[in-house]
């Protein structure tokens, strides 16, 4: 579309003919219709990659989670498994199905139209490079920070979520025993990390979005000013400055959509580690399936303790007969 409007400008100085006008003009509009129809098939392709990874991700969850020992969830809690199986799992999904595809085709598409400056004009197309490199430099610096800072803030969500439910499944308890005071300071500190590890992760998206902001307009200002200057001076045609800074007003479109979805990836990038964590957890030991002999249940020297407390049952015996 620039380099035909490049055209259309040059010939329009040149005293072209209407009808030369309306045959670029028309071209134009079937070169618009087919980006529509790469770009919808492109979307669909990436769609279905993520929903049929995301069910898969859902699927091996709910495996992981079922093979777990009775004492490591019970350790765990309930609020934690919680938030990773509906949390978590919701962002990795929504990643796959939405912040992938997305960025893959705007990537695609910010490379075309950076190769497309430089091919009608390497001057611009290098002058364009060199005021795009802020862009990686800021990237560099979020994404050394963004992990720790993303799986900061999903450990204090599930300790929130923890203290929540533990508060809520023993209500009575609390009550009963007077700790109402002792479980809202708890939740407080949960809710203070929780907060604190958000503010944490707003200063990085406020120091990575103007930058990038500034970064995508750098270029666009750059090419037009040198551009005019040579077209002054009679060393470059206009319809090559048109076309060349139309190009790079269009990277605010594919950036755009980068910018967006990175914070997205970063925090899905840390749910997924949190998934996929369940893995590395203790596996239930494999049980004796001999058929059993009568009909009688017999438990002999019984003992349970807590992790890391002591025996609170000792040396119990138990002969249940119907």
């Amino acid at each position: 579309g620039p380099l035909l409007l490049g055209r259309i400008v040059d010939a329009v100085r040149a005293g072209t003919s209407v009808g030369h006008v309306d045959r670029t003009a028309a071209v134009i509009l079937c070169c618009a219709l087919a980006q529509l129809g790469f770009e919808r098939w492109a979307r669909l392709v990436g769609f279905r990659f993520g929903e049929r990874t995301a069910a898969r991700v859902r699927d091996r969850f709910v495996d992981r989670a079922l093979a777990l020992p009775a004492s490591v969830v019970d350790r765990t809690g309930p609020g934690d498994l919680t938030n990773r199986g509906t949390n978590d799992v919701a962002s990795v999904a929504g990643a796959l199905r939405d912040a992938g595809p997305d960025v893959f085709v705007s990537l695609a598409h910010a490379l075309f139209l950076v190769g497309a400056v430089w091919i009608v004009k390497p001057l611009l197309g290098a002058l364009a490079l060199v005021c795009l490199t802020g862009i990686p430099v800021a990237v560099r610096w979020y994404l050394r920070r963004a992990r720790v800072a993303y799986l900061a803030q999903g450990e204090a969500d599930s300790q929130l979520a923890e203290h929540l439910a533990a508060t809520a499944s023993g209500a009575r308890t609390v009550e009963a025993f007077r700790l109402e005071r002792r479980r809202r300071e708890e939740c407080e500190r949960a809710v203070g990390l929780s907060r604190r590890t958000r503010l944490r992760t707003l200063f990085l998206r406020s120091v990575l979005f103007p930058s990038i902001d500034f970064s995508y307009v750098l270029p666009v200002v750059a090419v037009l000013l040198a551009g005019g200057a040579l077209h002054a001076h009679g060393a470059m045609g206009l319809g090559s400055v048109v076309t060349c800074t139309l190009y790079l007003r269009q990277l605010s479109g594919p950036l755009d959509t980068i910018l967006f979805r990175v914070e997205q990836l970063q925090a899905s990038a840390a749910s997924f580690a949190r998934v996929e964590g369940l893995g590395g957890a203790p596996r239930a030991p494999e049980h004796d399936m001999r058929a059993p002999v009568g009909d009688a249940l017999v438990l002999r020297a019984v003992h349970y303790a807590y992790e890391g407390g002591a025996d609170v049952v000792h040396g119990v015996d138990l002969t249940v007969r119907p």
